[in-house]
């Protein structure tokens, strides 16, 4: 077994711009710190390698790779992780993601990075930051934007009791129950209720949440965050149906509602 000092598990931000048609400056969305210690670290485990390939490349025009982008070590997390989640949910078993993190016990930090935002938020990528502290290697979140934090102090919903929903049910039925379900619970504790949905289903759920909701229940969107595009509105449902809205479909969505 080795005896060198463990690496640092690095949870790297990436800016919020992936998929989108315009990409933003890096140093517009992230601290120059954070870009810094990301062009120091040579061992990567990611959502997915192509992404962090090119955020990589975005990164050395900044500030050099300590080795070349062909040399990096980039490792990703397995598809099941992305489909099925890193804690067993949907009756899969939890995830071991002990192995991924050989690197760091022989002495080389990680950096862990999603396609974008805060990995492990939103993201896959806990089972690894589970299994480091399981490890004793040290674990430090990098300063970057989170998309659902920035939804929510933009919203003008409650900040301090909140929840993340993750997404909601694509069957039609069951969308509109978990809708209620957290129209009920939002209007009853005052907790605000945010989600995400995958863009191309963007119209769908939000003309879900138009015909559900109560009049007077606040719902906020936020989308292309941190881009000179974001679209950020927040009223009441009543209002939304006297203005109706097509959101985008080309780009994620954070979702709130509450009072």
């Amino acid at each position: 077994m080795s005896t060198a000092t463990p690496g640092t598990l690095y949870l790297v931000p990436a800016p919020l711009d992936f998929g989108c048609e315009t990409e933003v400056p890096l140093q517009e969305a992230l601290p120059d710190g954070t870009l810094r210690q990301a062009a120091r670290l040579t061992h990567w485990v990611c959502e997915n390698a192509k992404s962090t390939r090119a955020y990589l490349k975005r990164i050395d025009a900044l500030h050099p790779l300590a080795v070349p982008l062909q040399q990096q070590q980039i490792t990703e997390l397995p598809r099941e992780v992305h489909k099925k989640g890193d804690h067993g949910d949907k009756g899969s078993a939890s995830f071991d993601a002990k192995p991924l993190l050989a690197p760091a016990l022989l002495g080389h930090s990680l950096g862990l990075v999603s396609e974008a935002g805060m990995p492990a938020v939103a993201d896959p990528g806990s089972s690894v930051v589970r299994a480091a502290h399981d490890l004793g290697i040290p674990v430090v979140p990098l300063v970057g934007p989170v998309s659902l934090l920035l939804a929510l102090a933009a919203s003008g919903l409650n900040g301090q009791g909140f929840a993340f929903a993750g997404y909601l049910p694509q069957d039609g039925q069951e969308r509109t129950q978990r809708i209620r379900e957290l129209e009920s619970l939002a209007l009853k504790t005052g907790q605000t209720q945010l989600f995400i949905e995958t863009p191309y289903r963007n119209p769908a759920l939000w003309q879900a949440l138009v015909q559900t909701l109560q009049p007077h229940t606040r719902l906020a969107l936020a989308s292309g965050l941190t881009l000179p595009s974001a679209q950020i509105r927040s009223q009441l449902v009543r209002q939304w149906r006297a203005q109706p809205l097509v959101p985008n479909n080309r780009t994620p969505i954070v979702f709130a509602l509450g009072r």
